[in-house]
């Protein structure tokens, strides 16, 4: 699948002090020391635990599409994940480098190193795979792959690879906006579900989506 390679080839608390525990009535106690005031702390302290919307389908149709986007959103994200670091790995050494020229010599190494390592990978992607990864790299990113190409290569080339991808009914424009489109709103459900049961590597997304507030919308809507 070349459109789907393609985007890979141009992507390329602070710590509280505290004291040691010292005996007080023959119970030993933790002790913080917060600006100044010593408190003592006997809470135990625990992961923050989001409770997530109850899922309901009420065909079975429904639960199989829902079974299916969760099997190719799971199977993609960890490209999307990728290209979010490339690219920010990618602007921070952009930034360091002072000539036009050594800029370009180093977006053409870091797309070529992408190519390699992940390019027959992607190949094996389907259709809609595809499509859920555009959306994806914009959730992580916050540029779609179009702008992504354009100010990575020029605007010739993503101009040029869109209209190769739309052969496939792929558009690199799609943006991710789980509030305009039910099938985003299920992705995002999927990878907070899969963040949270440990499938999958959570990585901040330029944009953080209240899934309850998009439950309710979609049940309005419904």
């Amino acid at each position: 699948m070349k459109p789907i390679s393609y985007l890979f080839f141009w992507l390329p608390f602070f710590i509280l002090g505290q004291n040691p525990p010292f005996e007080k009535d023959s119970i030993s106690e933790k002790y913080l020391i917060i600006v100044g005031d010593t408190i003592s702390n006997n809470s135990i302290g625990l992961n923050e635990i989001f409770i997530l919307p109850k899922l309901k389908f009420t065909t079975l149709d429904s639960r199989r599409r829902y079974l299916i986007l969760q099997r190719k959103t799971i199977k993609v994200y960890p490209y999307a994940k990728l290209a979010s670091e490339r690219l920010k790995l990618l602007n921070m050494r952009m930034q360091l480098l002072k000539s036009k020229h050594s800029k370009k010599k180093y977006a053409r190494m870091v797309q070529k190193f992408v190519e390699e390592e992940f390019a027959e990978k992607l190949k094996r992607n389907t259709v809609t795979e595809g499509q859920i990864l555009i959306k994806l790299i914009h959730r992580q990113t916050g540029d779609t792959a179009f702008d992504l190409i354009k100010s990575l290569r020029s605007s010739w080339r993503a101009y040029w690879y869109n209209n190769f991808a739309k052969l496939f009914k792929m558009s690199l424009k799609t943006p991710f906006d789980p509030l305009l489109s039910e099938e985003d709103y299920l992705i995002e459900d999927i990878l907070q579900r899969q963040f949270q049961n440990g499938r999958l590597d959570y990585q901040k997304s330029y944009k953080e989506f209240d899934l309850y507030k998009l439950s309710k919308k979609w049940k309005l809507i419904k």
